[in-house]
């Protein structure tokens, strides 16, 4: 048989398959329109393993092409489901709600609360994000959060992730327990310089002072530094500022060329990070939603269960509608053996066809679920 003969049968079959998946998706929406009525959930997975069974027994070698089919095959129906499925849901009231107070065009004015002094790497990450916003500099991250969440800010900035030294753990954590909405992202190249004391010789320093994210960021460099030891501060524009404010010749910090400019001193060592390709995302949060026109980008964080296929389940719907992940990372649940919430982030807008619907599933099936927000990036 020829191949042209051979291509000609299966466009045959292919046009066979495509008939019958079309009939398929409709039974799909009947069995959507029963489940939604008897409040029902969208997944079966007893049926669903009772049909690859079936389909499978006895092929031998095919079974595993077959079983990948039919998951598939799973997989499109329930996305299909989803968007039929109509329940009151949180996170659509909350994509509305953010809907509703965003706009066509993000705001370049506003009070930002950033944690950190003048120099620190969060001011020109809000002079991206916010152009002619007014900063309010507060000591830690919660207080970032408790200026929004007071009304004294109408803006919080933070870091959230560094490509070097992962996610910013208690930013994360402080986003889900207060419930505030991502509006905003932008990220920067970190550039880590060792500054001294005018005077100062590079082997006059016994003492270090940065962030803990930057001291982690500059391992490498730190290793090979003999008889010097580390203090961990709250910014690294701070530790800039301490040094210029200390009297003692032995004490060094790891900042930024700007701060170096900023608290009159000289840099000891140049591109110290471990890495070139060291940038750190920040994040733009509001304490209620808003959803601006271009928003392409969705965070959210999400438990399951600790049983085979759970995982998978929940991944499978942004694959089932061809939704990139940007990003999936674990973290062990506090206080409970083995069990672990998941941050994800889609490269996808809530206005795209089947999106909301996918959220509201994986609302319903997740042991926990916080949506972070809908958001573009600068």
């Amino acid at each position: 048989m020829e191949i042209e003969e051979i291509r000609n049968n299966i466009d045959a079959i292919d046009d066979d398959m495509r008939s019958l998946f079309l009939n398929r998706m409709k039974l799909s929406d009947s069995i959507a329109e029963y489940k939604n009525k008897n409040l029902m959930p969208i997944l079966d997975k007893n049926r669903e393993r009772a049909i690859l069974a079936h389909v499978t027994e006895g092929l031998g070698r095919d079974s595993i092409y077959v079983y990948r089919l039919f998951s598939t095959l799973f997989e499109l129906s329930r996305a299909r489901q989803a968007e039929t499925i109509s329940r009151q849901s949180k996170v659509r009231e909350y994509i509305n709600n953010g809907l509703d107070a965003g706009g066509a065009v993000f705001p370049h004015t506003g009070t930002v609360a950033c944690q950190g002094i003048e120099g620190a790497n969060s001011q020109e990450a809000c002079d991206k994000l916010l152009t002619r916003g007014n900063i309010v500099y507060v000591k830690t991250f919660e207080a970032v959060f408790d200026a929004v969440e007071s009304g004294l800010c109408e803006y919080g900035l933070l870091p959230i992730e560094n490509s070097s030294n992962g996610s910013v753990r208690p930013v994360y954590e402080l986003m889900q327990r207060k419930g505030f909405s991502i509006v905003r992202m932008t990220r920067l190249c970190i550039r880590h310089e060792l500054l001294v004391k005018p005077g100062t010789k590079l082997s006059d320093i016994k003492v270090i002072y940065s962030h803990e994210q930057a001291l982690g960021q500059c391992g490498r460099y730190l290793a090979s530094l003999d008889g010097v030891r580390t203090e961990p501060c709250l910014n690294t524009a701070v530790a800039a500022k301490m040094v210029h404010e200390s009297a003692d010749l032995s004490v060094a910090a790891i900042s930024s060329h700007k701060c170096a400019e900023l608290y009159n001193l000289e840099v000891a060592a140049d591109n110290i990070q471990d890495s070139d390709n060291n940038y750190t995302r920040f994040i733009l949060f509001t304490k209620k939603p808003r959803i601006y026109a271009g928003a392409n980008h969705i965070s959210l964080v999400f438990s399951c269960d600790n049983k085979p296929g759970a995982l998978y389940d929940i991944l499978a719907m942004p694959s089932a509608l061809g939704i990139n992940m940007s990003k999936l990372e674990s973290c062990p649940v506090t206080g409970r053996n083995f069990e672990f919430m998941f941050f994800i982030e889609l490269d996808a807008s809530v206005l795209e066809q089947g999106v909301i619907p996918m959220l509201e599933e994986m609302e319903r099936t997740c042991g926990s679920f916080t949506f972070f927000g809908c958001y573009s990036e600068v």
